[in-house]
């Protein structure tokens, strides 16, 4: 048995001076007094004639003494070291993320795994440190290295939860390199393991304890949200959204549809268990604003309940189709709504006045400003080198990217294709064995599309999915789209807005109402707010102009809130959950009941005597 505060031990000196009392004899002073004349010879007999007196029983003393010592005891802290490993280093990484918010252990999983963090600060001994890190959407450190058990306490009290999805592969590689070298280190998550598959730390080895939080998975979520026009009613939108029933009973639940906080329907939903539900609204639009589907269901968790996307009015998109007679190309980037086509064989002077600049096969002898869609043809800025590749065969494709959405290239064959190596700025989204197909990528605040084959090479023209595809293209490149899709921002993701002309400063509303100014410098041509912790609507006023944007969730992993009882790393490494148990048993609650046990029996003892 050890001390955490030897130093109370001194207390004890002050039990010779109990039992001193006790030694010490009680002198009186003589009052002579008719009524006790005739008693002044016995008196005289108990008078003190010394100072001390022997020691006798005494059932008080005992019981002060006992007392004393209990009170002392527990001043002083005992405890058992307990049989796990003492670590000169823990690091603590504490999950707040989005549900780490969910009520299913009171008052929620968050202050429940806070306070088993603070168990573990308690059980600390005098040579360990630890180091604090909060972990969501980005990691931060809340603490570094140390052993002062106030600043450890400050710091897992100053965390929050946010509303941001669960990405812990940054808080494990900054816990990694601190652990690194480190005898007897551990890491320490405190989290509900609604996260992705962590494979990278496969063969790691790293010295991780989980603790589980959470307890139940009754949870519904919007996970997707999206706007479009819509075909049949240009002065309608069409709202996609799915709202995903991530427990295992069927749940019944309203969902509201609202344009600049005005309900414009609600349609009851009956989900069942495990299950994603896709759906569609339409609704009138005159005027730029934010359409808002609102859940309404009784579960855990409420931060994925809501989610807004910003609506802009459709804006005509001016297309320059640079070609040598493409009917199929020509016919397709027709099919859009609001797109003004106009053809020409060459670049000239009038590229600029475009929103979009799409090149079939012709080389143009100075290359647009704005976004391109290029069909085999190179720019030597893009890459590197390239040589031919003949008969291609299609082997893989992203169809989760906007450019793919609803768009197969099952029985597409290839003439020959231009090969190159996919550079750093752009996103292969169509594969074959020997070079990239199409790739897409920001370069330059340009955003480009590249097709490597030449269309008309290729039976591509005549599936369904080469318009779907041109359809997607214009929309994807549109500048006007660009905007919108740069106003729904992920929670806790950077928002970015490019500034026309330098401003000092601006100031944004957040969905709370507080406003909080932004400082710039002068010469920066780009906003960047990183502060979207909190789901809602955002309102950023800079200079004369007033930008609205949103912040959701939409994540089906982070809805997903049934705990795990193991932690994946790659295909054959996991961790499983275990049980917080104190480093060091402290036994001065103990002491301290016993002491006060003490105190009421000598109370009990004493009026039973003197009733």
């Amino acid at each position: 048995m050890s001390f955490l505060t030897p130093i109370a031990l001194a207390f004890a000196a002050s039990i010779p001076v109990v039992i001193v009392f006790y030694l010490l004899k009680r002198k009186r002073v003589v009052k002579l007094v008719s009524s006790t004349l005739l008693w002044q010879k016995f008196l005289a007999e108990t008078q003190a004639n010394a100072p001390f007196q022997r020691l006798r029983h005494n059932w008080l003393l005992i019981l002060q003494l006992l007392l004393l010592v209990l009170v002392v005891l527990a001043l002083a802290r005992p405890y058992f070291a307990g049989q796990a490993k003492s670590s000169r280093l823990r690091v603590v990484i504490l999950d707040a993320s989005a549900s780490m918010q969910s009520t299913d252990e009171r008052p929620s999983r968050f202050e429940n795994a806070r306070s088993e963090a603070l168990k573990l600060v308690d059980g600390l001994r005098d040579n360990d440190q630890m180091v604090v890190l909060q972990s969501a959407a980005n990691t931060e450190v809340k603490q570094s290295a140390t052993s002062d058990k106030m600043a450890l306490r400050r710091a897992l009290e100053s965390c929050v939860a946010v509303d941001s999805p669960t990405r812990l592969a940054e808080a494990f590689k900054l816990a990694e390199t601190l652990v690194r070298n480190q005898p007897d280190a551990e890491i320490h998550l405190f989290s509900d393991g609604a996260i992705g598959n962590l494979s990278e730390f496969e063969n790691q080895n790293l010295p991780l304890v989980y603790h589980k939080s959470g307890k139940g998975q009754n949870n519904l979520g919007i996970v997707s949200l999206d706007v479009r026009a819509n075909p049949d009613d240009p002065a309608q939108r069409a709202i996609f959204t799915s709202v995903g029933n991530f427990s295992t009973n069927v749940q019944q639940a309203e969902l509201e549809l609202l344009f600049d906080n005005d309900v414009l329907e609600v349609r009851p939903l009956t989900l069942p268990a495990t299950n994603t539900q896709p759906l569609v609204f339409i609704a009138p639009q005159s005027k730029d604003g934010v359409f808002t589907v609102r859940l309404k269901a009784p579960d855990d968790l409420a931060a994925d309940n809501q989610a807004s996307i910003v609506s802009l009015m459709p804006q005509p998109v001016k297309v320059l189709l640079v070609t040598r007679a493409n009917r199929f190309l020509e016919k397709a980037l027709k099919a859009p709504p609001n797109v003004e086509l106009s053809v020409a064989s060459s670049l000239g002077d009038t590229a600029p006045g475009f929103d979009l600049v799409v090149l079939d096969d012709v080389l143009p002898t100075a290359w647009p400003k704005g976004n391109i869609l290029a069909i085999h043809v190179v720019n030597t800025n893009w890459f590197g080198g390239w040589d031919t590749v003949k008969a291609p065969a299609i082997v893989d494709w992203k169809n989760t990217h906007p450019l793919l959405r609803f768009v197969s290239f099952d029985n597409v064959q290839i003439t020959e294709a231009i090969g190159v190596k996919k550079p750093l700025w752009a996103v292969s989204l169509v594969d074959s064995p020997q070079t990239p197909l199409i790739l897409t990528g920001d370069l330059e605040r340009q955003r480009i599309v590249w097709i490597g084959f030449d269309t008309l090479q290729s039976t591509w023209p005549l599936r369904i999915s080469f318009p779907i595809f041109i359809a997607n293209a214009v929309d994807w490149l549109n500048p006007s789209a660009t905007s919108s899709a740069q106003l729904m921002v992920r929670a806790g993701d950077a928002f970015r807005l490019p500034l026309s002309h330098s401003i000092t400063s601006a100031k944004i509303t957040g969905p709370d109402g507080k406003s909080r100014p932004v400082e710039l410098e002068s010469k920066v041509h780009e906003l960047v707010f990183g502060e979207t912790y909190k789901n809602g609507v955002y309102r950023l006023i800079a200079g004369t102009n007033v930008t609205t944007f949103c912040v959701n969730l939409l994540d089906a992993a982070e809805s997903n809130i049934m705990p795990r009882e193991e932690l994946p790393f790659g295909r054959y490494g996991k961790v499983a959950a275990t049980k917080l148990k104190s480093a060091n048993s402290e036994l001065w609650r103990w002491l301290a009941m016993a002491g006060l046990g003490v105190l009421l029996f000598e109370w009990w003892w004493y009026h039973k005597r003197t009733v």
